[in-house]
């Protein structure tokens, strides 16, 4: 069986390798869960942004977009509750000194109760062959029933710990588990504690007059503090969505597993305003239209799944995840909630402001009722990373690390390749460059042996190599090979823009969705 961990590290380390994502200040030896995201890893998460907000906004007449500041006055977090509310529980070893997430030892250890369901499915898929019928395994077999209903036991009684705040039973719950520390191994546990999450600042001149600010730690604030000023400018009727991307900052005690959960990240968000009362009917088709956008990219649909959640924020009344199949297990990517009318009522309340929309159809005032989605532009860019990353073994004997995402969102389009650095080869290439360049992000690549380029360009995650040679000269053709198949074609170098385009273009790749 593939060791998970062994997977990861290779995300990782392929990561750096290849100019997507290194440590933040690395030369000063880092800062732990910060990281900054290099050249090939700037250009996937704008293309992730601009496939969002392209399916999001551009598509949806009803939806706009916003860009609201990092700064908020301070009372906005007040009327949201995360002054009050922000909080993770904490627990400490006292042998290992470390912190760890109450909650997330808990996750882990119901994620080890799973891993142990997929072996006993490996197991039976071996056994049973071609008539193997997974549905029906995981639905009638003895000792799988018997994980599953352990692990929901487990995740249910957590979930009702931290709704009603007994911190008691989490720790009494870690210690009937018998989970050990990670590091030191022992079960020696201080008491849990909350703990906020907000980054607090200061805005002014002189620490006599500094005003308290928090960096904010979700981005959604913005959008609705900014809700009667878009839909009065835009004349904007309800049904609508104000969407918006930007960072967020919490003080995560325990970031870990690289990009995943950072102290620092961006969050793809679209609040959609509606009438009372509809909320659960537009839950649901946001629930579709989201894992639509998802699978389109063609990652699997056995990587997806929904996770209701058990204990809902006090404000909703409904939500879940989609979660996705990461090396560490299936994991949070983006969250879809009903939020009630809590947020524009609170801030109504603490502005003193109307923050409510006249309905001129039922000739009256009402406060909205808001249905949220929102997505982390880290987590999807590991999603991404993570399942793109393949060793794969050739006819040959030889193996090839290959990084398979999606073409429409791969950061360099096409590498051109002139054969060889003479006879005027170069050339013909930097022209075809030239051409391309004002669609595409593409790269001129001369050095080593065209099938040592052909790897780099593999697992660089290029979805086309491009190669100029004599017969180029000759007759205006080149070679045009295939990143996923190797598949090689020669093509005339007038269609090749349409022969890029097709594959790339985000038109065609959304179309899945409809």
């Amino acid at each position: 069986m593939v060791n998970q961990e062994d997977v990861f590290r290779k995300v990782i380390s392929h990561a750096k390798e290849y100019g997507y994502v290194v440590q933040s200040s690395e030369i000063y030896d880092g800062l732990s869960a910060v990281y900054d995201y290099t050249q090939n890893g700037a250009e996937l998460k704008k293309n992730i942004k601009d496939y969002w907000w392209k399916a999001m906004v551009q598509m949806h007449e009803n939806i706009v977009g916003i860009d609201a500041a990092i700064f908020m006055h301070p009372t906005t977090w007040k009327a949201s509750g995360h002054v009050d509310a922000f909080n993770d529980p904490l627990i400490d070893n006292k042998d290992s000194k470390k912190r760890y997430r109450a909650d997330v030892l808990v996750e882990d250890h119901v994620a080890k109760i799973e891993a142990k369901i997929d072996k006993e499915v490996e197991k039976a898929s071996k056994r049973f062959g071609e008539a193997f019928n997974k549905t029906e395994f995981l639905t009638t077999n003895p000792r799988v029933l018997g994980y599953q209903e352990k692990a929901q036991s487990i995740i249910k009684r957590l979930s009702r710990s931290l709704e009603a705040e007994d911190l008691e039973d989490v720790k009494n719950l870690i210690e009937e588990l018998d989970i050990v520390c990670p590091v030191s191994g022992s079960k020696n546990w201080t008491e849990v504690k909350q703990f906020n999450l907000m980054f607090g600042t200061k805005l002014g001149a002189s620490a006599e007059t500094a005003t308290d600010l928090y960096l904010r730690p979700e981005t959604a604030q913005g959008i609705f503090v900014n809700f009667l000023n878009v839909q009065k400018s835009g004349r904007l009727k309800i049904p609508f969505g104000i969407a918006q991307i930007g960072k967020a900052f919490r003080n995560e005690i325990v970031a870990r597993q690289f990009i995943f959960r950072m102290r620092e990240f961006e969050q793809m968000e679209m609040q959609f305003f509606i009438k009372p009362g509809t909320q659960k009917e537009w839950y649901e088709k946001w629930k579709e239209l989201r894992m639509k956008w998802h699978l389109s990219l063609g990652m699997g649909a056995e990587n997806y799944r929904f996770h209701d959640h058990e204990k809902l924020a006090h404000y909703a009344d409904a939500a879940t995840d989609i979660e996705f199949k990461f090396p560490f297990g299936f994991k949070e990517l983006e969250g879809i909630h009903s939020r009630t009318d809590f947020d524009l009522s609170n801030h109504e309340k603490y502005s003193g402001k109307k923050l409510q929309y006249f309905d001129p159809e039922l000739n009256q005032n009402y406060v909205p009722y808001v249905v949220e989605t929102s997505i982390g532009v880290d987590r999807m860019f590991l999603a991404v990373l993570s399942n793109s990353l393949k060793e794969e073994e050739l006819e040959n004997g030889t193996t090839r690390t290959v990084l398979k995402i999606p073409a429409v969102l791969a950061p360099t389009k096409a590498a051109v390749l002139p054969l060889v650095k003479k006879d005027g080869l170069p050339e013909v290439a930097h022209k075809i460059i030239d051409e391309l360049k004002w669609d595409f992000n593409v790269v001129y690549d001369e050095k080593d042996a065209v099938g040592r380029r052909y790897r780099r360009q593999d697992a660089a995650g290029t979805p086309f190599c491009i190669t100029v040679d004599h017969q180029t000269i000759e007759n205006q053709t080149v070679t045009i090979r295939h990143r996923d198949t190797m598949e090689q074609k020669r093509i005339a170098i007038d269609s090749v823009n349409d022969t890029i385009a097709r594959e790339v273009g985000i038109r065609n790749w959304l179309k899945k969705t409809e």
